[in-house]
């Protein structure tokens, strides 16, 4: 079969399987990740009917880690983890060294090597950042006390996982722990011809950049004659001098951008940000002989540090979630279920581990460290699971030889049965709390609120204007001399700077996407108005009113016609130009004949009455 087809067919195969079972997962109330491992196992190499290219699948998972890495760097910011790091740092530690002893105490009774054996479990005690940021959200916990310390234990062990990434390979291939196996051989398309044009132009450069990124990844080569100590100071020296690079490209690149966000191409905008995740990525090998996934998280840090943090967010990473949907769906492809049979033993240790191992280790560490047990329990239950970063760390370790086939399997198993039932349990700590302190098996303590609702005073203090021209500047003016918190959404990125400049709390980006609203602080403002014309204000009114039933939205539009469409999407109040220059007008027309204030007034309250 021409290749070109066999790309085109594993990407659609791939992408409607998890359409498919991703939308039936997430009817059923679990995390679509499961209906992504599922949809996998459906299209791959052990299961009837359509069977995905194995090999193209996984070019485009390379993509996905990637932009999965550059997302995390995007998003990760240090003073979220210094506000919890008396409990975030050592729990995350301690559960990291338990899951990690269990994993190889486990692994060595079915006769795996001590160095297999400390991966795994280092693999299974990294919780998924999709699902944890889930579970906490749907459950209005996410900006609790109790959601900062789960996002920050997974921040600490997000860059615990990096490191391992990093030094992996070089310890691996000078103590000869493992060895690189062979580069991934460039696969030879067959032309054009097909009518496809730009898309399988698209398709193709897309895949070799996957397969650069594969070759890259194993190409890495032990120096210093195999001293290991040799090497790991090479490896230091590298790192030394992409860390140099790092500081470099927090001036240079910034400046890349801003050049790009003057052009007003959003198309160009989002190019930018893509070539900045993949060139980082596979040039911070080829430069520095770092991973790519380190490079690729240093180039997330350094765009999330800047000015277009919320834009590249939002709008700049449209294949993000696509690429990273075909990452799933590869690993469930190398799930073989013929392996339960022999391979169940360890399965269930291993999900016993992700379940109970280490709930308990986070249990424990968080009633030491003097916290609630509704907390301890809470973050106890969102880390009882595995995802993304355990799947990456497994994938290393198969590319390097030193994890064996069956691991795949059982973190595939694990992975599945507890992200299904990750978000079920969190919804039983109450009870669990209850029931725990009934049978004093835990002191009785003051009941802390989960639900992550701020309170009416602090809702009353912030409200969100989206553009910032004389009406926008004239409202942001009004509120603030009445103590209202003000958060500018503005799409000029000299506007932007300025107003920082300034000390005011202005955010770049479009606010029609969910995620500019969300970095705002739409779910904690009590009002959002939307100040400029020629904006999609509908779309902005519905994402808004979704995020924030309780919100206040005044909204200001072109058109009287476009009133009625404006409050079914949710607004509360529609100022339309063409009503108010018809009143200013009526104003001035009948205080110029000699009326007095109060015929001005009852003739302003009939125009308004037929006009809106």
């Amino acid at each position: 079969m021409p290749h070109h087809l066999d790309l085109i067919s594993t990407l659609t195969g791939g992408l409607l399987a998890a359409l498919v079972l991703g939308f039936i997962t997430q009817r059923l109330g679990l995390s679509p990740i499961v209906g992504y491992l599922l949809a996998g196992i459906a299209v791959g190499p052990h299961s009837p009917g359509f069977v995905a290219d194995e090999g193209v699948a996984k070019q485009f998972a390379e993509i996905g880690v990637i932009l999965l890495m550059f997302g995390v760097g995007l998003h990760f910011h240090l003073k979220d983890l210094l506000a919890v790091k008396n409990v975030a740092i050592p729990g995350a530690i301690v559960q990291i060294a338990v899951a990690t002893a269990l994993g190889a105490v486990s692994t060595h009774y079915f006769n795996w090597s001590w160095g297999a054996g400390i991966l795994f479990g280092i693999a299974i005690s990294v919780a998924s950042t999709v699902v944890l940021t889930r579970v906490l959200a749907d459950n209005r916990a996410l900006h609790t006390p109790t959601g900062h310390i789960a996002v920050g234990w997974l921040i600490v062990e997000d860059l615990f996982t990096i490191m391992v990434l990093i030094l992996l390979p070089t310890i691996a291939l000078s103590t000869g722990t493992g060895a690189a196996p062979a580069a991934v051989p460039a696969v030879q398309g067959s032309g054009g011809g097909m009518g496809l044009g730009g898309v399988t132009e698209f398709m193709h450069a897309m895949q070799s950049a996957g397969q650069a990124i594969t070759a890259a990844a194993v190409s890495l080569e032990p120096a210093g004659g195999g001293n290991a100590f040799i090497t790991i100071g090479v490896a230091i020296l590298r790192l030394g001098g992409l860390v140099v690079a790092f500081i470099v490209g927090q001036r240079l690149i910034p400046l890349i951008l801003w050049y790009i966000a003057r052009s007003g191409s959003r198309e160009l905008f989002t190019l930018t940000v893509l070539v900045l995740a993949l060139g980082i990525a596979v040039g911070s090998l080829h430069a520095f002989g770092a991973s790519v996934e380190l490079g690729a998280f240093l180039a997330g840090m350094i765009v999330g540090s800047s000015d277009y943090s919320a834009r590249a967010a939002a709008e700049a990473l449209p294949m993000k979630d696509a690429f990273a949907v075909l990452f799933f769906v590869a690993v469930g492809m190398r799930f073989d279920p013929s392996a339960i049979p022999t391979g169940w033993p360890l399965m269930l240790v291993t999900l016993a581990i992700v379940m109970i191992g280490k709930p308990i280790a986070a249990l424990v560490v968080v009633l030491v460290l003097g916290k609630p047990l509704r907390t301890a329990l809470a973050v106890a239950v969102a880390l009882a699971q595995i995802g993304e970063f355990s799947f990456i760390l497994a994938d290393l370790g198969a590319r390097l030889n030193i994890l064996p086939a069956e691991a795949v399997n059982a973190l595939v198993v694990a992975s599945i049965i507890s992200i299904t039932l990750n978000p079920p349990l969190y919804q039983c700590i109450e009870p669990i709390a209850k029931w725990m302190e009934r049978n004093k098996l835990a002191p009785t303590s003051k009941k802390e609120d989960l639900s992550g609702v701020p309170p009416k005073n602090h809702l009353a203090d912030r409200a969100i204007v989206i553009g910032y021209g004389p009406v926008g500047k004239t409202l942001t003016r009004i509120l603030k001399d009445n103590g209202i918190e003000v958060v500018i959404i503005e799409m000029n990125i000299d506007t932007v700077k300025r107003l920082r400049a300034e000390g005011e709390n202005a955010l770049y980006g479009d606010a029609m996407q969910r995620d500019i609203l969300h970095h705002a602080g739409v779910e904690q403002s009590i009002a959002l108005i939307i100040s400029a014309s020629g904006l999609p204000a509908q779309a902005i009114v519905q994402a808004a009113r979704e995020l924030n039933p309780e919100i206040q939205i005044l909204t200001r539009s072109t058109y009287l016609r476009e009133k009625a469409s404006l409050e079914k999407a949710g607004a509360n109040e529609v100022f339309a130009a063409e009503g108010e220059v018809a009143l200013s007008m009526v104003a001035h027309i009948m205080g110029h004949l000699g009326a007095t204030s109060e015929q001005i007034d009852r003739e302003r309250a009939r125009v308004r009455e037929e006009l809106f």
